[in-house]
């Protein structure tokens, strides 16, 4: 079943196109990666998922069409800006969530509560910003979504809150019937979690496809400098020449005798289809 279903979706700004005509579907109970450079419509895409913005096209949330009045609870939102209210200290910032949600769930944030060191008497103007992160993690998984949107959440944090972060989203929220969209740059940290990825640029998607299925049709093969002449008439991805070496993505059937082969990651991956200068594969 779909989670998400995007059609003929299209959003400008001006004469900007942030996103062209796109169609797309998020499948229930998945973990997905939403790739691309700055300004290749990321954000925007997360924006109109939220009913943010105004846009023309379909979007169908669990095969209804988004309306706010019914579908709203369904979605939580982590941005990569915290949009708390500085005034409140945190025990009030708590209270006030979750009075205003139907779908609050008390004992789930009692309990990332008794596990987080938030400082309840303490105002949100003066935490610091791996805690306003912390704080509305506990808001939005103490909400009974089924639908989680990530946009760059850990931009700016130290690596032992970005791994806390992730961790406490696989085991508070994420099950197999919970769907989660990531929006990062830091793709490197999440690739061993995502199931499937997304590659946006320039308002399009280039690719939307089940990581095991993208990663087993390529392979990086490396050979020494001097035997470069043996990827002539092979089809290459992206390739790169280090400490005497050349390397270079190729489909998973191509066969060079006495290569070092390894496993592209989603950044390779992404470079290629995207980024990378070489003709795509």
């Amino acid at each position: 079943m779909n989670a998400i279903e995007i059609k003929n979706l299209t959003k400008n700004y001006g004469k900007m196109k942030a996103l062209d005509n796109i169609s797309l579907n998020f499948s229930q109970g998945r973990i997905i990666g939403l790739l691309g450079k700055n300004g290749a419509g990321k954000s925007t895409l997360m924006r109109c998922l939220l009913d943010f913005l105004k846009y023309k096209g379909e979007i169908k949330i669990f095969g209804e069409v988004y309306n706010p009045g019914t579908l709203h609870q369904r979605i939580a939102f982590i941005p990569d800006v915290g949009c708390l209210d500085d005034r409140l200290t945190v025990a009030q910032t708590i209270q006030y969530v979750s009075e205003i949600n139907d779908n609050w769930i008390d004992e789930t944030a009692k309990r990332l509560l008794a596990k987080s060191d938030l400082p309840l008497n303490q105002k949100v103007k003066a935490l610091s910003k791996g805690m306003k992160t912390k704080l509305y993690l506990l808001l939005t998984i103490s909400l009974d979504a089924d639908i989680l949107l990530l946009d760059e959440p850990t931009l700016g944090l130290d690596i032992i809150f970005r791994k806390e972060f992730f961790n406490t989203i696989l085991s508070e929220f994420y099950n197999e019937e919970k769907t989660i969209i990531i929006s990062t740059h830091q793709v490197e940290e999440v690739e061993h979690i995502l199931q499937d990825i997304v590659f946006i640029d320039k308002g399009k998607i280039v690719l939307s496809e089940d990581i095991e299925e993208l990663k087993s049709r390529y392979k990086i093969i490396s050979i020494p400098k001097d035997r470069e002449q043996e990827l002539e008439g092979i089809s290459l991805g992206l390739k790169t020449e280090m400490l005497g070496r050349v390397s270079a993505i190729v489909r998973s059937d191509v066969e060079i005798p006495d290569c070092e082969i390894g496993v592209p990651n989603l950044s390779d991956l992404f470079l290629m289809k995207v980024g990378g200068s070489n003709e795509k594969v």
